[in-house]
């Protein structure tokens, strides 16, 4: 359809218009006042920008377009296309519009069957608004043509040289391009035409060609358009650079599946179980079994979805595998749910052990408490103890009273916090800390779990596991113990914790604040033959393969291994030795020597030879200068002699046997109280200047310190200077002061039994430490006389021959 087809088609020729709607044109024309030929019908546009030399086609929607575009069609004259500042503008007037448009030839108009008005206009030339027009319908300005001039210097040729390469490389970047733009670009000349074609097709923003459109300079218009394709090129590579990783990984994850469906063929085929889902569905039902805390489930949850979707010759797979079985396989909600029977529980605890009524009696309170109060959060114990007093073996007892799963951990050595709290997952072959592996291996959420030697942990560069240890024995805390493995909180109130050590001394101070402490002293000699009749005979009867028809031992026989053999607080090497009885006399049945066998006290040197220990405490004490002190070390009580003696000198006080500086401290200030009280004890004042005096404790190669030998070297210095003799069935114990009192001192149960273990008769102890008597066992005091002294010459009095 030609122009003059349009023009009589509007007029009124055309059966498409009627009547009046032509006769309404006609007067619209009449009544409005002729166009200037120095003006234009301006068209305001949309986000549409028409460049020079290049047709593009338009949509007419609003009233005054239509009119001033048919207006244009019946004058046979162009329009003018301005670009509106706001898109939303719906009549927009002449400050809303841009000021440089393009002059536009209407090569055709058409009307379409639903009423829309098209036009396809090809651009002619750039102008620019001076006036807008009034008393019109429509858009009418008077105009500035520009002249497009062609000009060539090398600066332009050079710019449209680079302006073909970059507009290649976006049309190659981006694919797409149909080839008759790509032969245009490369043969045309006009600089002006080709930066009008490229702006036209290459510039996506309409505000970047409207820029460009407004650019009457040809080399400042090239220069626009270069910086803007420098743009568009490097998004176009970023674009493609993501665009070849998403199809490279849509690749590979696509082989993966079609070498899935494959396997899944061919187990198919051969008749085996699809391994993948039954595992997935297997983890995800013993999640559930495990009735595991909401947060916890979710966690379990989370990491199941990511195993679904991951392949199993993942290096992944198998971790979160693991980690999945850690979480299903622990007691979230399986506890011990025995009865509390305290009658049954005492029971148990004196079946299994002789003596320690004192923690057998707590262990019973314990029981009531829970029984009254299940609820209630459980209490951490600590026995504190020489070797050999069964601290490990009560704990068993405990659990078995309880009616409770025993787990144990020796914490001997360790000195790595992730052994408690275990390994991060993001280390390769990591696992939860000793307290979750125990936990697990109970099976309960509240067994007896037993911290064994805590007094022995150590800490290095990995950390300080006595820390990590304060969480787990604060009842207030340990509620929400996290495990670095799990990395989700796991309940240990339920859980009672036993903690064993040696020594006190060696726990750290917030440690041991968490933790009730409960001291198991030494036994008596009564109570080791006891023991040993009870459990001890009939466990080493078993060991050694024999039966009580084939051997028995004589509780004589068994006194004197206790006091010749052995010398201890416990009853470790007590065993020991009549394992060595029993496996003597099972070598002579095995040899057919002898069918049974009667063991009494003739026949033990015989068996484990002469004679250990012997109560040399006369021996010592013959002679002045010697006194029997009591000291206490972490294997129980021991005595201890001070030996005094005086030679020729000038005062000087000599000290050996490994003494400590307390001990040094000692000694001087009882060589002082004897110089003070020269006059009082008999003693010549000048002796002190004309010798020496020489203090020694035998066993020289064992350390020792601590204030509570002062009674006993002021005694032994005493008898030296006098050369009056100790008695030599009296042993003493306390801390002297310069005013001559006798200061309390600790240890005194292990102390007294280490006494009538030697064969002392009578026990000198500090009057203040009468508190302490209770504790010592009854056999004991019962076998022992006791001087209670408040001073110095206390001593003097009980101990010194006359």
């Amino acid at each position: 359809m030609q122009i003059k087809d349009l023009k009589n088609l509007l007029l009124g020729s055309s059966g498409d218009t009627d009547e009046s709607s032509s006769e309404l044109t006609r007067e619209t024309l009449v009544q409005s006042p002729p166009i200037p030929n120095d003006a234009l019908i301006i068209v305001p546009m949309r986000g549409t920008v028409l460049f020079p030399q290049n047709v593009a086609p338009l949509v007419m929607g609003r009233k005054a377009s239509i009119e001033a575009v048919q207006q244009a069609v019946r004058s046979e004259k162009p329009i003018g296309l301005l670009m509106q500042k706001r898109d939303k503008d719906e009549e927009p007037g002449p400050d809303d519009l841009h000021p440089v448009g393009t002059v536009t030839e209407i090569l055709r108009y058409i009307t379409a069957p639903d009423g829309t008005h098209h036009v396809v206009g090809q651009g002619v030339q750039r102008f620019r608004v001076k006036e807008f027009l009034p008393d019109y319908p429509f858009l009418v300005a008077r105009i500035e043509r520009y002249e497009e001039p062609e000009i060539s210097t090398p600066d332009v040729e050079a710019r449209v040289l680079t302006l073909k390469q970059k507009a290649l490389e976006v049309l190659t970047q981006s694919r797409q391009a149909p080839d008759e733009l790509v032969n245009a670009i490369r043969s045309i000349v006009s600089p002006s035409m080709l930066a009008d074609l490229i702006a036209s097709y290459l510039i996506s923003k309409p505000t970047d060609k409207q820029e460009i459109l407004a650019l009457f300079d040809i080399q400042e218009r090239i220069d626009k358009i270069l910086e803007l394709l420098n743009y568009q090129i490097e998004v176009l590579k970023l674009s493609n650079k993501i665009n070849e990783k998403t199809q490279e990984t849509m690749g590979q994850q696509q082989r993966e599946f079609v070498l899935r469906e494959q396997m899944k063929a061919i187990r198919k085929e051969l008749g085996e179980d699809e391994g993948g889902a039954a595992e997935i569905e297997e983890i995800s039902n013993a999640i559930a079994a495990a009735k595991m805390p909401e947060d916890v489930e979710k966690q379990a949850r989370k990491e199941l979805g990511r195993l679904q979707h991951m392949p199993d010759a993942s290096g992944e797979y198998s971790m979160i595998r693991t980690y999945l079985d850690w979480l299903t396989e622990l007691p979230w909600s399986v506890a011990s749910a025995g009865v509390i029977d305290i009658a049954k529980a005492r029971d148990i605890l004196n079946e299994d052990h002789y003596g320690l009524e004192k923690i057998k009696q707590r262990i019973l309170e314990f029981l009531a408490v829970r029984k009254l109060n299940p609820n209630g959060k459980s209490p951490i114990l600590c026995f504190v103890g020489p070797p050999g007093v069964g601290k490990t073996s009560l704990g068993r007892s405990i659990a078995r009273a309880t009616g409770r799963e025993f787990v144990r951990a020796s914490l001997g050595g360790t000195h790595d916090e992730a052994e408690i709290r275990g390994h991060r997952r993001t280390y390769i072959g990591a696992l939860p800390g000793n307290i979750i592996q125990s936990i697990r291996k109970a099976g309960t959420n509240n067994p007896v779990f037993m911290l064994d030697e805590m007094d022995k942990l150590g800490s290095g560069f990995q950390g300080d596991p006595s820390s990590a240890l304060l969480e787990v024995l604060d009842p207030e805390q340990n509620s929400t113990f996290r495990d670095n493995y799990l990395g989700v909180a796991f309940d240990l109130s339920h859980v009672m914790f036993i903690g064993t050590a040696n020594v006190l001394d060696s726990i750290p101070a917030p440690l041991r604040d968490r933790m009730e402490v409960i001291e198991l002293t030494g036994y008596t000699s009564d109570e080791k033959l006891q023991i040993a009749i009870r459990y001890l005979v009939h466990r080493q009867l078993e060991s050694s393969g024999l039966t009580p028809e084939q051997c028995a031992i004589s509780d004589n026989a068994i006194m004197t291994i206790i006091q010749d053999y052995t010398r201890e607080a416990g009853c470790r090497n007590l065993e020991r030795e009549i394992g060595s009885v029993f496996r003597h006399i099972a070598m002579r049945i095995a040899e057919g020597i002898v069918d049974k066998e009667q063991i009494d006290s003739e026949h033990i040197p015989g068996i484990l030879g002469p004679k250990k220990f012997d109560s040399d405490v006369a021996m010592r004490t013959s002679v002045p200068g010697v006194a029997t002190g009591l000291a206490w070390t972490p294997v129980g009580g021991d005595i201890l002699f001070i030996e005094a003696t005086r030679v020729p000198g000038n005062g000087k006080l000599i000290l050996t046997g490994q003494l400590g500086e307390v001990m040094k401290e000692s000694a001087q200030a009882a060589l002082s109280l004897v110089k003070s009280r020269a006059h009082e004890l008999g003693l010549n004042p000048e002796i002190f200047e004309k010798s020496d005096i020489h203090v020694h404790v035998p066993a020289g190669a064992i350390p020792k310190d601590g204030p509570s030998a002062g009674v006993a070297m002021f005694t032994a210095l005493y008898s030296a200077f006098s050369e009056k003799v100790v008695k030599n069935d009296v042993a003493m114990t306390g801390e002297i002061s310069l005013r001559g009192l006798v200061l309390p001192v600790g240890g005194i149960k292990e102390k007294v039994i280490a006494a009538a273990r030697a064969g002392i008769k009578t026990v000198m102890l500090p009057a203040r430490n009468q508190r302490d008597f209770e504790e010592i066992p009854e056999a004991v005091r019962n076998q022992l006389q006791f001087v209670w002294l408040e001073k110095v010459d206390d001593v003097l009095k009980a101990a010194v021959e006359k």
